[in-house]
């Protein structure tokens, strides 16, 4: 097989020199590195966050707060793509596993699914997945409102195809925020 490549004499590079080798030169491929390169591809974000009360709305302390995220391929998954090299592909497929919900008041939720959107018809029921009763105002807090982080942890699978069948695993984590407003309910005697 012939190649090309330059050399360097005194300093000046030389034109390209064409050489043959009784065999191809043997390329060392890493497929978990193959596997980066094709999460690093894909498009993975934080949660769509979607949550009662909204953002710029107010809820009332002791009413059920719902969280859910949209199930697109960026904010849920599944998000496929692959990468080759050295004569090999690899094809990783990311989905959310769970989403973890810092709610600002010291308390976090985790949920395993994407959650339900709130609904008006639902009324004062409580989240099937993925829910929280705020307990105290966030008036107590400096902003007055309460900061809420949602972190999705993408779990990441991967496969060598055309070859070798190795199988493996990566975890990305992804952010996103919001602020909310809760109040507390003034009872007048």
């Amino acid at each position: 097989m012939a190649a090309a490549g330059n050399f360097l004499v005194g300093g000046l590079v030389g034109a390209p020199q064409t050489f043959w080798a009784p065999q191809a030169p043997v390329v060392e491929v890493d497929p978990a590195q193959l596997a980066q390169e094709a999460v690093d591809k894909m498009t993975l974000r934080g949660p769509a966050i979607g949550i009662t009360p909204r953002p710029g709305g107010k809820g009332v302390v002791g009413m059920p707060v719902w969280m859910w995220t949209a199930k697109g391929a960026e904010t849920y998954g599944p998000n496929s793509a692959s990468a080759s090299a050295g004569g090999i592909t690899v094809t990783a497929t990311a989905k959310v596993s769970k989403i973890v919900w810092r709610m600002g008041d010291d308390t976090t939720v985790t949920c395993n699914s994407a959650g339900t959107p709130y609904k008006r018809a639902y009324g004062k029921k409580n989240s099937p997945d993925c829910g929280h009763r705020y307990t105290q105002p966030s008036t107590r807090e400096p902003s007055g409102k309460y900061h809420v982080t949602a972190t999705s942890t993408w779990s990441i699978d991967w496969e060598v195809t055309g070859g070798g069948g190795e199988t493996g695993e990566l975890t990305e984590l992804r952010d996103s925020d919001v602020d909310i407003t809760v109040a507390e309910v003034q009872v007048l005697n």
